[in-house]
């Protein structure tokens, strides 16, 4: 009884987390594009839930922005508006902000294409949501704004990291963990550049789906079930990563999709993506092996047996989550 009380409350716990974490985190874009005039065309794409737009709203400090904008549409897992304006004044020096910003965890990346051929890649965080347009600076060595979205992509993706940590938990501290992360790696990077390059589309809606019946599937594979012990997934995990890492990359590549690949740097860009949301997930494994030998100590110096609620409750935690996801998005996909 006191068993079921201890799943009841953390379960409790978990449903009562701010809805945001249910959701992929998808940066939105902001695009500045010269043509040989000197006016700019600018693309407003932020990313949407359904029918649901965090209000988001950018601004540049000429007022250049205030005005309404020449079209704006929605689209399935979007929402975009374009404005044109003028040479004068200049963009360069101007200070960009995007209202809004503050209240989520949504990154932007700001694009600036000049007329003769300079590009600007930067990223805007909440913790800091106006950037400085520094046009005629020279450009540094700085860390490439794809593998920043990479990193930050893989990191704030809670429902990749709970598939990942349900790999984890289901294939223990072993060097049976790198085989099926390496298969997890190389397949979602397969539909990662497939999807990336135009090869393979499959809608967004489905994919995100499906992603959330891959960590339930993995979460039952957690709970101990007599005559189960010898299954599939548990004799050669890394099949089931590769199989369910396909459908990770087309999520990924949904992601990029929000902001697009710079035209003169297509490769460059979506390897660096790809190599960011490595070292997100390599960051985020060590930190789980660590937290998971944590544990261990001390449930080896504390006298009560707790290997049933060590073995339950993350189960039940994972698979709880992903099935409030799968409910989540089959309604934003499918609304009444």
């Amino acid at each position: 009884m006191r068993l079921r009380r201890f799943i009841l409350a953390i379960l409790l716990t978990l449903f009562a987390a701010p809805a945001v974490t249910a959701h992929e985190v998808r940066p939105a874009l902001l695009q500045f594009t010269q043509d040989k005039a000197g006016h700019y065309d600018v693309l407003w794409k932020q990313p949407t839930l359904g029918d649901v737009a965090i209000r988001l709203e950018p601004h540049l400090s000429g007022g250049a922005l205030e005005v309404k904008p020449v079209d704006q549409f929605a689209a399935p897992g979007f929402l975009v508006k374009t404005w044109v304006i003028p040479a004068k004044p200049a963009l360069d020096g101007q200070t960009v902000s995007i209202e809004g910003l503050d209240q989520t965890i949504t990154d932007v990346l700001v694009r600036v294409t000049t007329a003769d051929g300079r590009h600007i890649d930067e990223v805007i965080k909440p913790q800091h949501p106006s950037l400085v347009l520094a046009i005629s600076a020279p450009q540094g060595l700085a860390v490439p704004a794809y593998l920043r979205l990479g990193v930050e992509h893989i990191l704030t993706g809670f429902d990749h990291l709970s598939f990942v940590f349900g790999l984890l938990l289901l294939v223990g501290i072993s060097w049976r963990i790198v085989k099926a992360v390496t298969a997890f790696t190389v397949a979602h990077s397969i539909t990662l550049t497939a999807a990336a390059l135009g090869f393979a589309h499959v809608p967004s809606a489905v994919i995100e789906c499906l992603v959330a019946l891959s960590i339930v599937f993995v979460a039952s594979e957690l709970l101990p079930r007599p005559g189960r012990e010898n299954t599939l997934t548990r004799r050669h995990p890394w099949v089931i990563a590769f199989a369910f890492g396909l459908l990770h990359g087309f999520a990924f590549a949904g992601a990029l999709a929000e902001v697009g690949l710079p035209a003169n740097a297509v490769p460059a860009s979506l390897f660096l993506f790809n190599v960011g949301v490595e070292i997100g997930q390599l960051m985020f494994i060590a930190a789980a092996v660590a937290a998971i030998l944590a544990l261990r100590w001390v449930r080896a110096n504390v006298r009560r047996d707790l290997s049933v609620p060590a073995r339950l409750v993350p189960a039940y935690g994972i698979g709880g989550f992903a099935a409030f996801w799968f409910i989540e998005r089959l309604s934003a996909a499918f609304p009444t």
